[in-house]
């Protein structure tokens, strides 16, 4: 009897997911447990395994689209066998052994209710609910796409890359979008506009654009190049920083000079140790330290914004920026108030290694409340990052070299990074900004841990 493939909920709060891409095609002998396609969720690609040995009789989603937990994916069989004879998603349930954690209960979802005022009453997921409170949406502008014309998260994401943040309803009528290839508009107001006659000579206000895919620059035609296709990586990359940095938070950047002599001397001192129990004693595992000490002084620097008021997290989930070959990736160390330099410096070495390796699970890059960035590692000085949403900072360190300093009128060398704080201005102030580096400064040039 053919079996249901089912989307499975790759973490405790991933509730939907793409297919990036699949490892079979139909007709394609499969083994249990087989990868058979890979799901990205948040920069993470996770195998998904045939629940059973067989072949691929039918895909029923398609590369690059986004579906909820729940949705049936593909279904496996024995040659000759016909799709519709497979069991329901149910009867699939009952089988723990041939599909482990595979198939959950039905999709997490918002009763039909009023939002933000809007006129949509349809279910929505917690993913789509958290998206329209933070950018303040009317999710009757948005068309759905999903089962029964629900608005999921890729309709939502689709809807502010085209750089609508607002109802067009409440916008007066020359900033409410015009019509053309570049405009995209969101209601017909027709005969809204109250008759009044316009001068001949009194030119038209033109709408200005918002950055859309539809407004890029053409693909250059002629000469010599290519196209490097946008993997699901780099495009989530993209849309993430246009709308923190375009749509969302007002960025303002700090930058502090640390002195890091009382580190090394520490780290110096304790390597050979770390080494013994396989830890590789690196200066980000200070920089974590001293993240977490400036955070719980400074907490507003580890909140959110809400329309409703300013949330401060009691606790402090710190992300850390990982290089990979496709991009960037930022996997979060949970409850890191809770770990001394020995537990921080483990968990760095285990998620570092592992985010390049492709081994990170997809409830490991969620929910961080602030991020560190090491982009010293390639010779930068400093930078001023994009933060990292919903959250309010982003710290950046910079190479570290030896520079010459002036300490009690005599002339020293000393070893010296600098560090740039990015926060966001509607949540903290400069001199907020500033009191959390220089917690975080005299935390690490006193370092005495």
């Amino acid at each position: 009897m053919p079996t249901q493939v089912i989307m499975p909920q790759l973490g405790e709060s991933v509730v939907e997911g793409t297919v990036s891409r699949w490892l079979k095609q139909v007709g394609d002998a499969v083994e249990e447990y087989e990868p058979l396609l890979e799901v990205s969720t948040d920069k993470v690609d996770t195998e998904v395994p045939s629940p059973a040995s067989g072949v691929l009789l039918q895909i029923t989603v398609q590369e690059g689209e986004t579906v909820e937990r729940g949705t049936l994916l593909a279904i496996v069989g024995q040659p000759g066998e016909k799709p519709e004879d497979a069991p329901s998603a149910a009867v699939a349930h009952s089988r723990p052994a041939a599909v482990p954690e595979a198939v959950p209960a039905a999709p997490q979802s918002i009763p039909a209710v009023k939002i933000n005022g809007s006129g949509y009453t349809g279910h929505i997921t917690p993913v789509v609910a958290r998206m329209v409170a933070e950018h303040n949406l009317d999710l009757s502008q948005i068309t759905g796409t999903g089962r029964d014309g629900r608005i999921t998260k890729k309709d939502v994401e689709g809807y502010l890359a085209r750089g609508t943040t607002a109802p067009a309803a409440d916008l007066p009528p020359w900033e409410r979008p015009g019509s053309g290839d570049l405009f995209k508009p969101t209601v017909d107001y027709g005969d809204a506009l109250p008759a009044a006659p316009v001068a001949p000579a009194a030119p038209k206000p033109a709408a200005v654009p918002a950055p859309s895919r539809s407004a890029a620059a053409p693909i250059p035609q002629g000469g010599p190049g290519e196209l490097v296709h946008l993997s699901s990586m780099r495009r989530a990359i993209a849309e993430h920083m246009v709308r923190s940095k375009l749509h969302t938070s007002p960025h303002v950047t700090t930058v502090f000079e640390i002195d890091m002599g009382a580190v090394l001397a520490h780290r110096a001192k304790h390597k050979a140790e770390f080494a013994k129990q396989g830890i590789n004693l690196t200066l980000t595992a200070y920089f974590a330290a001293a993240s977490v000490v400036a955070l719980q002084a400074n907490p507003y620097l580890n909140a959110q914004w809400t329309d409703e008021g300013i949330y401060l997290h009691h606790v402090v989930h710190l992300g850390l920026a990982v290089a990979m070959d496709e991009g960037l990736i930022v996997p979060v160390i949970h409850n890191a108030q809770d770990l001394n330099l020995l537990g921080l410096a483990r968990a760095v070495n285990d998620l570092s290694n592992r985010g390049r390796n492709r081994g990170l699970k997809p409830d490991e890059v969620q929910g961080g409340t602030f991020t560190i960035t090491n982009h010293g590692v390639s010779g930068s000085l400093f930078a001023m990052p994009i933060i990292n949403q919903p959250q309010v900072g982003i710290l950046g360190v910079g190479v570290m070299e030896k520079r010459v300093k002036v300490i009690n009128d005599a002339i020293a060398i000393r070893p010296c990074v600098y560090a740039s704080l990015t926060f966001d201005h509607r949540v903290a102030d400069g001199a907020t900004g500033d009191a959390f580096m220089v917690t975080l400064k005299d935390t690490l040039e006193g370092w005495a841990w």
